[in-house]
């Protein structure tokens, strides 16, 4: 029998486990640790910053096409505004224009020596000769009155009839009435 032994051979070699976090790598680790999480930071912050930068100018781009709108939109509103106040002035001096031409209700021009039936021919009113400096003379259904600018003359030429005539203005060729009747109509 033989005897064998392990003395000629020799021991196998056993790796050595190795370890991330040994003494010698230790420091090595934490400093690549740091450098990974110092670059996530910093590419997050410049990603983020690049978003913001294109959303920005999206922005911009519709803050500027707004404004351009908003410009047309003035000019357009001043130059509707200037045609209104335009239209206005025409406006106004056409109806100048028509109320010269038309007189009011119940205002009549009266000349020297002329007489009108007015008041829903209740009234016949008459101009005796020029205008005076202060006053007019007026034939009233018959009756003579002197009367100021301003100055009211009631007439009551039947019972259940109340006339007033009141002498707007006038001058040494005219003057100016308002003549009114109230009360029943005539048939």
């Amino acid at each position: 029998m033989s005897d064998t032994t392990d003395t000629g051979r020799s021991a196998p070699i056993v790796p050595r486990r190795r370890r991330l976090l040994t003494r010698e790598n230790r420091v090595f680790v934490i400093v690549a640790c740091l450098i990974s999480i110092i670059c996530i930071l910093v590419g997050g912050h410049l990603y983020g910053r690049y978003l913001s930068a294109r959303d920005l100018g999206g922005r911009d781009n519709a803050i500027a096409q707004l404004d351009a709108e908003n410009q047309g939109i003035k000019r357009q509103l001043d130059a509707k505004s200037a045609l209104a106040t335009e239209l206005e002035a025409k406006l106004k001096q056409a109806q100048d224009s028509l109320d010269a031409i038309t007189p009011s209700a119940n205002t009549y021009t009266i000349n020297p020596n002329q007489s009108l039936v007015v008041g829903d021919g209740h009234l016949t009113i008459g101009l005796i000769g020029a205008p005076g400096n202060d006053s007019v003379t007026l034939n009233i259904n018959g009756k003579e009155q002197a009367l100021g600018a301003g100055q009211v003359a009631n007439v009551a030429p039947e019972s259940s009839i109340n006339c007033q005539v009141e002498v707007q203005s006038f001058d040494m060729f005219k003057a100016v009435l308002t003549a009114s009747c109230s009360g029943a109509k005539p048939q």
